[in-house]
C-alpha cells in the first residue's frame, strides 16, 4: 500500500466531517472543560483586580527585585509565540511534504500565546489604567512617550507581531473557510460565507493564494526574529549585572524557537487525542518535530554554556556575584533548568523510538517548557536580587496573586485554543486534500500518471 493511500479514499463529504470533528461535535466533556477553563481563568483576572485595588505590595515585588513573575511570563509566553508561525512560514517555504497537519495549529498557538503575552507588561504597570502612555501618539498636551522605554519597545513589537500572524493565520484559513462554507448551514455558513471572501478554488484564485502565502511567509520570518530581539534588548539595555550582554538578541530567539517547537509537540498530541486525528497526525509528524527539537536542544546548550562561559570568564565582581548565586540559593531552579532543558531531552530525543512515541514526545515537551519558564526566572530574579551594593540584597518569592497569574495564563490559552477549535477548521484541509493529490496515483485519458513522491508503508504510520 503506497503512503496515502488509506486517505485517498476519503470524498468531500467525509474529508469535511473527519477533520472538522471538532467543530461538528459536542461532547458534554466540552462545556465541563470550558466551564473549568473559564474559572480558573475569572480566578486570575479577580487575583489582577485585587490587585489593582490595593496595590501592587500584594505581590512578592521589593526592591532591588522590582520585576517578577508578571515579567518572566511576558518573556515566556512571547517565546512560545515564536515557533508557530516561524514553523509555519519555513515549512511553508520549504515545501516540506509533512507540514499540512501542522500548520493551523502552529499558526493558532502564535497567535494566542501573544494575545496572553501582552497583557503582562499591561499588568506590570504600578497604574494600569495608564496603560495608554505606552502608545506612541500625540495628545493635546504634547506629551510624548519615552521611546527609550523597554514598555514602548514591548507595545510596538507585540502589536506589529500579533497583526503579522493573525493577518498569516486568517489568509492560510481563506481555502478552509470556503470548504466549511459549502459543508455548513444555519450561521456558520453565513460566518464562513462572509470570512471566505468569494473563494471559489479556480486556477487564477490558487495561483495568487500560493504567491501570496509564499511572501507572506518571507515577510513574517524576519518580523519574528526581531520580536524576541527587541524583547531581549529589554534587559542588554541596563546596567544589570547578568544582562549587559551582546548575545542576549540570539540566545533569547534560540531559547524562543525551542520553547516554541516543544509548545507544538505539546499542542499537536493533545489535538490528536481529542480530535480523533490518527489518520493525518501520525507518528512522522511527532519524528520530524522530534529532530527539531532534538537539533534546538543542542543550539540552546551551546549559547546558554557561550553566556554563562564568557560571564565567568570575564570575572567581574557583580556578574560573578549574579553566576554563584546559581549554585547557591537558586540552586533548585538552576537544576531544574538544566535538567529539563538539557539532561532529559538530549539523550531520550535521540532515540527515533522515543521521538515516533506520543506519549513519550508529549512528555519531553512539557519537561522542555518547565525549564524554559526556570530559564526565564533564572534570567530575570538572580540579577536584581544580586546588584551591585551587597547590603540591598534581596530573595523574591510570588504569592497567591502571581501564581494565580500563572494558572489563570495557562486556562486563558487553553480557552482561546478550545473556542477556536469549535468555530473554525483546527487542520489546515486544503493543504491536506493537496498533498493526497500527490500522493495517489491519478488517471488522465487513457494514461495513469504516478504519485510524485514515495515513502513509507502506512501501515508504519506515515501520512500526510
Amino acid at each position: 500500500m503506497k503512503s496515502g493511500d488509506h486517505l485517498s479514499r476519503w470524498n468531500g463529504g467525509e474529508l469535511y466531517r473527519d477533520l472538522s470533528r471538532s467543530n461538528l461535535v459536542t461532547s458534554r466533556w466540552w462545556y465541563i472543560g470550558v466551564a473549568a477553563l473559564l474559572a480558573v481563568f475569572l480566578w486570575g483576572v479577580c487575583a489582577f483586580v485585587y490587585m489593582m485595588l490595593t496595590g501592587i505590595g500584594v505581590t512578592g515585588l521589593s526592591r532591588p527585585v522590582f520585576w517578577g513573575v508578571m515579567i518572566i511570563l511576558f518573556v515566556f509566553w512571547v517565546g512560545l509565540s515564536h515557533s508557530g508561525t516561524l514553523i509555519s512560514a519555513i515549512l511553508r517555504i520549504t515545501g516540506a511534504n509533512w507540514r499540512a497537519p501542522v500548520l493551523r495549529g502552529a499558526e493558532a498557538m502564535t497567535v494566542f500565546a501573544l494575545m496572553v503575552g501582552g497583557l503582562f507588561p499591561i499588568m506590570h504597570l504600578g497604574r494600569n489604567w495608564r496603560f495608554y502612555y505606552v502608545i506612541p501618539y500625540p495628545n493635546e498636551r504634547q506629551l510624548w512617550p519615552n521611546f527609550r522605554s523597554p514598555l514602548l519597545w514591548d507595545g510596538v513589537a507585540i502589536a506589529t507581531y500579533l497583526t503579522g500572524s493573525v493577518i498569516f493565520l486568517y489568509f492560510g484559513m481563506i481555502p478552509d473557510l470556503a470548504i466549511a462554507r459549502d459543508h455548513s448551514t444555519g450561521w456558520r455558513k453565513k460566518l464562513y460565507t462572509f470570512l471566505a471572501m468569494g473563494f471559489r478554488g479556480t486556477h487564477s484564485e490558487w495561483r495568487r493564494y500560493h504567491a501570496a502565502s509564499t511572501l507572506f511567509a518571507v515577510l513574517i520570518i524576519p518580523v519574528a526574529v526581531s520580536v524576541h530581539s527587541i524583547v531581549s534588548w529589554d534587559f542588554a539595555m541596563a546596567s544589570v549585572p547578568g544582562w549587559h550582554s551582546t548575545i542576549f538578541a540570539p540566545y533569547f530567539v534560540a531559547g524562543a524557537i525551542y520553547s516554541g517547537i516543544a509548545g507544538v509537540v505539546s499542542v499537536m498530541a493533545v489535538l490528536r487525542r481529542t480530535f480523533r486525528l490518527e489518520k493525518v497526525l501520525t507518528p512522522l509528524h511527532f519524528d520530524n518535530l522530534g529532530k527539531l527539537l532534538l537539533t534546538m536542544t543542542l543550539v540552546w546548550g551551546y549559547f546558554y554554556f557561550s553566556e554563562f562561559l564568557t560571564g565567568w570568564y570575564s570575572r567581574f565582581p557583580e556578574d560573578y556575584a549574579v553566576s554563584s548565586s546559581y549554585f547557591g540559593h537558586y540552586l533548585p531552579l538552576f537544576l531544574v533548568m538544566i535538567v529539563c532543558n538539557f539532561v532529559i531531552p538530549l539523550p531520550m530525543l535521540a532515540f527515533r523510538k522515543v521521538r515516533r512515541s506520543i506519549p513519550a514526545i508529549f512528555a519531553v515537551s512539557l519537561v522542555v517548557n518547565v525549564g524554559m519558564w526556570a530559564e526565564r526566572a533564572l534570567i530575570i530574579v538572580p540579577s536584581l536580587a544580586r546588584r551591585n551594593d551587597p547590603s540591598v540584597w534581596h530573595g523574591y518569592f510570588p504569592t497567591w496573586v502571581e501564581i494565580s497569574y500563572i494558572t489563570g495564563s495557562i486556562a486563558f490559552f487553553a480557552l482561546l485554543y478550545v473556542l477556536f477549535s469549535k468555530i473554525f477548521p483546527i487542520t489546515a484541509m486544503s493543504d491536506i486534500k493537496e498533498h493526497l493529490f500527490q500522493l495517489t496515483d491519478r488517471t488522465i485519458g487513457r494514461a495513469t500518471v504516478p504519485t510524485v513522491s514515495g515513502g513509507e508503508s502506512a501501515e508504519e504510520g506515515e501520512g500526510p
